[in-house]
């Protein structure tokens, strides 16, 4: 069920903007689209919202679209510490009154996943629909992948800069995907996406918002929320377990299986993807329309 990466569109960077949220913080975001309803998109740890570059060329054809670096990645500020996943929500709450948006889809990818639903629990009256890609609803067993993914998550993020791209495909994706649209192809990718240095200590205080993330308990309340859930069947990183998990506490929520593909799902079944996310915002649209 896989899409080829290579032949879904994309294109160059976008123009940086930047939020003041508060006087020790800042977040550097982007627009695109100019009608339709907003969609907010929110990147997974230590990953600049750039990353999006599969999906915000395709969405905003037809919607209005923003995407962020969370704070201590990219050109965003790096507030002082402890950080929780609350705090995340709360950036990108005030990205949307920024931009004069009541409401919008929002759609979170690993950590910004775990952003997503803080956010709908906090603001749900703020959420059109909600879209959980490759993410949990926290607790320890959800936080640690496998040995493998978690000797590929260090190497890809302490291991040597030169060896880094090599380390992330191996995380991301199963190795079938990585033969199919080549290696030195994905590896630019990847190191575009994630070259940027993070300072030790964003990475630390975003891996603490994610040690103390837990909505398990709470997610019941958005039984109203029209939502999909996307399964990547060979994810390392995230065990595909934990999707079945939100999917037991959403019983109401559409759910994506992509059983060939990993974490990198946005890569790797970026059309597929985006397709699902188009007939969620129309299906939740006309449910508010009507």
């Amino acid at each position: 069920m896989s899409s080829n990466a290579k032949n879904t569109p994309h294109m160059g960077p976008l123009a940086m903007q930047r939020l003041n949220v508060g006087a020790d913080h800042h977040l550097a975001f982007h627009t695109a689209g100019d009608t339709g309803t907003p969609v907010l998109l929110i990147m997974g740890y230590c990953v600049p919202g750039r990353a999006w570059r599969f999906q915000w060329p395709v969405l905003s054809q037809q919607h209005r679209v923003a995407l962020f670096d969370n704070r201590g990645t990219g050109g965003s500020g790096a507030p002082k510490g402890p950080w929780r996943m609350s705090d995340l929500a709360d950036d990108a709450i005030a990205l949307m009154d920024h931009l004069g948006w009541e409401r919008a889809h929002v759609v979170g990818v690993s950590m910004g996943g775990m952003v997503a639903q803080h956010l709908s629990l906090r603001a749900r009256h703020r959420v059109s629909s909600m879209s959980l890609i490759a993410t949990q609803a926290g607790g320890l067993r959800a936080m640690l992948p496998g040995i493998g993914g978690l000797k590929r998550f260090a190497m890809a993020n302490v291991g040597p800069r030169q060896e880094r791209g090599r380390h992330l495909a191996s995380l991301l994706f199963p190795p079938s995907f990585v033969e199919e649209v080549g290696r030195p192809w994905l590896e630019s990718v990847l190191m575009d996406d994630f070259g940027d240095p993070i300072p030790s200590r964003s990475r630390r205080l975003q891996l603490g918002a994610i040690a103390g993330h837990r909505t398990s308990r709470r997610l019941g309340q958005l039984h109203d929320l029209p939502s999909l859930i996307v399964r990547p069947g060979a994810d390392l990183l995230i065990a595909p377990s934990q999707s079945d998990r939100l999917a037991q506490l959403l019983p109401h929520a559409d759910v994506l299986r992509i059983d060939d593909a990993g974490h990198g799902v946005i890569r790797q079944s970026a059309a597929t993807i985006n397709a699902a996310l188009l007939r969620l915002f129309a299906r939740a649209d006309g449910l508010a329309a009507g």
